[in-house]
């Protein structure tokens, strides 16, 4: 199974979990309070939203990673689009990361 697979699968088994949170709003407040151990944006996500949340993700220190469309977010989490999504456990968070690096690297 590809990476971006294996990836998409785990937004999903995280998002049963209820270790996930969507949307703008609600991803910066969990950023704030310290609770998003990583934050996913979508590639197609717009200028100004990109810029807010890498912004306020390098100032909190939290992982930014740009990833897949809003469809494959969505359709990974069972809901309509999703330009954005915090992960809010730290073992997903994990797995993701090693999972993003292994995507980048090719």
């Amino acid at each position: 199974m590809e990476t971006k697979q294996k990836i998409l699968q785990i937004l999903g088994l995280a998002t049963r979990a209820r270790m996930t949170i969507t949307g703008e709003e609600l991803t910066i407040n969990e950023v704030r309070r310290g609770n998003a151990k990583l934050v996913l944006l979508a590639e197609d996500a717009s200028e100004n939203t990109m810029k807010k949340l890498q912004d306020k993700c390098s100032y909190y220190k939290v992982d930014l990673q740009i990833f897949g469309t809003r469809f494959e977010i969505g359709h990974a989490v069972g809901k309509e689009e999703r330009v954005v999504m915090a992960i809010t456990d730290a073992g997903f968070a994990k797995k993701l990361k090693s999972l993003f690096d292994e995507n980048n690297r090719g």
